[in-house]
């Protein structure tokens, strides 16, 4: 394949953005109100053979050391785990979780086990960055796939190694911020942007009517809380949460070269740009022919002769022209049109980008 794109020196075309109201509460988060992330290691018992091997050392291990707790002494050596698997346990733990609410949790193979169908996960406990235990996590494993079949003949279909149960933690401590003792309020936006930040300083003063907001950098609003006189913190944050502001989508193209797929924001512009796209193929073709000595000869062998043929197929180059205000579904609909591969356009996409014709951040991921 051979690929030119040329990008035209003419102003850029602006074309108007569509604006949309959206809620702060879509777009911000409150500095200091957050998940946090859980994790324990346990085991997932009453498979079907489809534990890990015995060669797990860990499963083993921590299966003795279970039993012992338990008041069982068992040699490791003695153990037998076929039935049993050592897993991992994630969870997030919301702000403001109180004792003895429930949790979702996943429960990941940590070994080498084929499938945690129909196991069941013995009691674990959960522990923050800190080390302290916030939940216990037991329960029926609840599987998105299978594997079956045996002799290498074996069908897996999604990830059996990997389940979720449903409510299988309760939260044994706390995880409280006390909003009560906080002066300022941040808001964080979850996209950095000057303008929106300067909108929603905007928004928060225009409805209290008093300057207790501004925008400290392109994510981070804060809020003045005595100058408010909202009598609690929370129904301060609430009635910010609802106001609303005009958003404009970032210019953005995001591309994933493993699997050919493109995403686009509707605001992206080109320059004036064309692009020649034309197919370099070469085959080459051996085929082999036996030589065979002269009949009634007395010497001679059977010799295979390689015949190889050489293809060339140079096909011209297909073009496509855009103006001012085209964007790229105007690009990819005539790239398309000409043949062009989705791994074809990831690459001319970048090479447009380069030249300076595509008016947009470009994102390879």
């Amino acid at each position: 394949m051979i690929a030119a794109i040329m990008a035209g020196v003419a102003p850029t075309a602006h074309a108007s953005q569509p604006e949309r109201q959206v809620l702060l509460r879509d777009i911000a988060d409150v500095e200091g109100v957050r998940d946090n992330q859980l994790v324990g290691y346990g085991l997932v018992v009453g498979l079907r053979g489809t534990g890990d091997r015995q060669q797990t050392y860990f499963t083993v291990q921590t299966l003795a050391n279970a039993m012992k707790r338990m008041g069982v002494q068992i040699s490791p050596g003695q153990v037998v785990v076929k039935n049993v698997a050592a897993v991992f346990i994630t969870a997030s733990l919301p702000a403001f979780s109180r004792p003895g609410m429930k949790l979702d949790i996943t429960v990941s193979s940590a070994g080498d086990a084929k499938s945690l169908e129909g196991g069941v996960l013995l009691m674990t406990s959960l522990r923050g960055p800190d080390g302290q235990v916030y939940a216990e996590a037991q329960g029926p494993l609840a599987l998105g796939g299978y594997s079956e079949g045996a002799a290498g003949n074996i069908r897996s279909v999604n990830h059996p190694t990997v389940g979720r149960i449903p409510e299988g933690a309760i939260i044994e401590r706390e995880s409280l911020v006390d909003l009560n003792h906080f002066r300022k309020v941040s808001l964080l936006l979850r996209n950095p942007d000057f303008t929106a930040a300067r909108d929603t300083a905007e928004a928060i003063n225009r409805d209290f009517g008093s300057a207790i907001a501004i925008a400290l950098d392109s994510r981070t609003i804060q809020i003045d809380v005595a100058s408010s006189g909202s009598p609690t913190v929370p129904l301060l944050i609430s009635r910010v949460q609802g106001l609303a502001i005009k958003f404009h989508a970032p210019a953005k193209v995001v591309i994933n070269e493993r699997t050919g797929t493109i995403v686009m924001g509707g605001t992206v512009t080109l320059s004036p740009v064309s692009v020649l796209h034309g197919s370099l193929s070469i085959e080459v073709e051996t085929s082999y022919t036996v030589s065979q000595p002269l009949p009634f000869s007395k010497t001679g062998t059977t010799t295979p002769v390689a015949n190889t043929t050489v293809e060339v197929k140079d096909l011209p180059a297909q073009s496509i022209r855009l103006d001012n205000g085209a964007n790229v579904d105007d690009l990819i609909r005539g790239l398309h049109a000409i043949g062009a591969t989705s791994h074809d356009i990831v690459a001319i996409l970048q090479a447009v980008k380069s030249a300076g014709g595509l008016q947009a951040d470009l994102e390879v991921i």
